[in-house]
C-alpha cells in the first residue's frame, strides 16, 4: 500500500526539548522535597509523565497529592521557563514542508498538553504548518501504551498499514508498534541506535531524513 500519512511525535523529534523536560522534572521534584538526579529521569523522557513519577518516587502518582503537584509544576516550568528557550531540531520546517508537498496527511501524536504543544510547535517553527493533533487529553494511557497513536489514526481516519510515525524514543517505537505502525526514528532525541532498534529506519535528525528522503520509507507516498 502507498504511504498515506505520517504521525508526528514532537518532543525530541521536531524540537530539541528532551533535556529541558528532564531538567523540569528535576526542579519540580526538588521543590517538593525529592532529590531526583537528571541522569535517572533523562532516559524516561518520551514516556508519559504519569509513568515517570512513580518510577522516580514509587509512593507518588500523578493523580493526587504531591505527585499531582509535581506534575503540574513540571508543566509550568516547561511553559514559562524552558519553553521560550527551546530550539527546533535541524531541518524540521523543511522536512514538514516536503512531506506536505508530497501529499502526506500529517497528524501529531504527543503526550504534551494542548498548552504545551502550542509552545513546542512554535519553537519547532512549524506552528503554521501543523494543525491536526492528538494530545494527552485524547488518550486514556500515555506512551509507551498505544493509545495516543491509535487516537491519531482515528482522528486522521487512516489505517496503520498506510502510515509511519516519526519519533525519537524507544517509547515511540513501542507505542506505535502496539498500534501496528512502523517508526522512523531520529537520533536527535538523545537515544542510541540500540535503544531505537525496533524502528524501520533511523536518521540523525529531520535534515538527515530530508537529505535521504527519496530513499526513505517516506518516498512510498502515493
Amino acid at each position: 500500500m502507498a504511504l498515506e500519512g505520517v504521525i508526528l511525535d514532537v518532543d525530541g523529534t521536531l524540537v530539541l526539548s528532551n533535556d529541558a523536560h528532564a531538567q523540569a522534572w528535576v526542579e519540580a521534584f526538588a521543590e517538593h522535597g525529592y532529590e531526583v538526579p537528571f541522569e535517572r529521569v533523562r532516559p524516561l523522557i518520551g514516556m508519559g509523565g504519569d509513568k515517570v513519577i512513580p518510577r522516580m518516587v514509587p509512593e507518588l502518582n500523578a493523580q493526587e497529592g504531591p505527585g499531582k503537584a509535581i506534575a503540574n509544576r513540571r508543566k509550568e516550568l516547561i511553559i514559562n521557563k524552558f519553553g521560550p528557550k527551546l530550539t527546533s531540531a535541524n531541518g524540521t520546517r523543511d522536512l514538514v514542508l516536503k512531506m506536505r508537498q508530497s501529499g502526506l496527511h500529517l497528524v501529531i501524536a504527543s503526550s504534551a498538553t494542548t498548552q504545551e504543544l502550542g509552545i513546542l510547535l512554535k519553537a519547532a517553527q512549524v506552528d503554521d504548518l501543523l494543525q491536526e493533533a492528538t494530545t494527552s487529553s485524547d488518550a486514556d494511557a500515555s506512551k509507551p501504551a498505544p493509545d495516543i497513536v491509535e487516537a491519531a489514526l482515528s482522528k486522521a481516519q487512516m489505517e496503520p498499514d498506510n502510515v509511519v510515525m516519526l519519533g525519537d524514543t524507544p517509547y515511540d517505537v513501542e507505542s506505535a508498534g502496539q498500534a501496528g505502525v512502523g517508526v522512523i526514528a531520529l537520533r536527535c532525541g538523545g537515544f542510541s541506535d540500540e535503544q531505537l532498534s525496533g524502528a524501520i529506519a533511523i536518521y540523525d535528525d529531520p535534515a538527515d531524513l530530508l537529505k535521504h528522503y527519496d530513499h526513505s520509507p517516506l518516498a512510498q507516498a502515493a
